[in-house]
């Protein structure tokens, strides 16, 4: 699809977010209830070894020197990180696996990036903050509680496996929250807002499950 095409662009949106819609509506997917401990895959989903791509039509190309993070809302102290401020912050990295939506998980990625810990700790959130909502550079939103975007294995991500991030994957710099269906893990993350009330973001409004746990299958709300 040619990206600088306005009426292709549109029309592939659409026909996404339709499909995407008559899943949520008929429960494509769902499986067994969730499994006894010790299993890596949860209900419904299929192991890959690919990293298959997903977006709303648009890939984002955005270079590192122009990139910007504005962190702000119900914090203390907003911040807008740079590329090099954020390089320049503690570096972490984390191994997890990730479950799509879809049906796909892929195991063992290895992310490289800025701890959530490190971050909240600048930021201070406010007692009042309850959830957060990351704006992507596409437009896209997404939302999910503040405790868990605190969680111990959420991180601000910009490389995969040894590699920086490709812009399809959501480079420079993408959320992963692993223990929640990918969708929450924002590509192109340009914001991040913290919020008393919640507000449900792209997909949510539009059928998924406002959570999105795979081990509930929490695919649809």
């Amino acid at each position: 699809m040619d990206a600088q095409d306005p009426a292709a662009l549109a029309g592939y949106r659409q026909k996404l977010v339709r499909r995407k819609q008559e899943w949520a509506r008929d429960g494509r997917l769902l499986g067994d209830a969730a499994r006894p401990g010790g299993e890596r895959l949860p209900p419904g989903q299929r192991e890959v070894k690919n990293w298959p791509v997903l977006d709303l039509g648009v890939q984002p190309e955005i270079e590192a020197s122009e990139w910007r993070l504005r962190i702000d809302g119900l914090v203390e102290a907003p911040l807008v990180w740079g590329w090099q401020d954020f390089i320049a912050e503690p570096q972490v990295r984390l191994v997890s696996d990730i479950h799509c939506v879809t049906g796909w998980s892929r195991f063992d990625n290895a992310w490289s990036g800025v701890h959530v810990a490190h971050l909240l700790e600048m930021v201070r959130p406010k007692a009042e903050a309850r959830y957060c909502v990351f704006h992507s550079q596409d437009g896209y939103t997404t939302n999910v509680r503040i405790d868990r975007f605190a969680d111990e294995d959420v991180v601000l991500a910009h490389s995969w496996n040894g590699l920086p991030l490709e812009p399809a994957h959501g480079g420079p710099v993408r959320v992963v929250i692993p223990k929640w269906y990918f969708w929450k893990s924002a590509k192109w993350v340009c914001r991040i807002e913290f919020c008393r009330d919640d507000k449900p973001g792209f997909w949510e409004v539009r059928g998924y499950h406002n959570d999105g746990d795979p081990w509930r299958e929490e695919r649809y709300g």
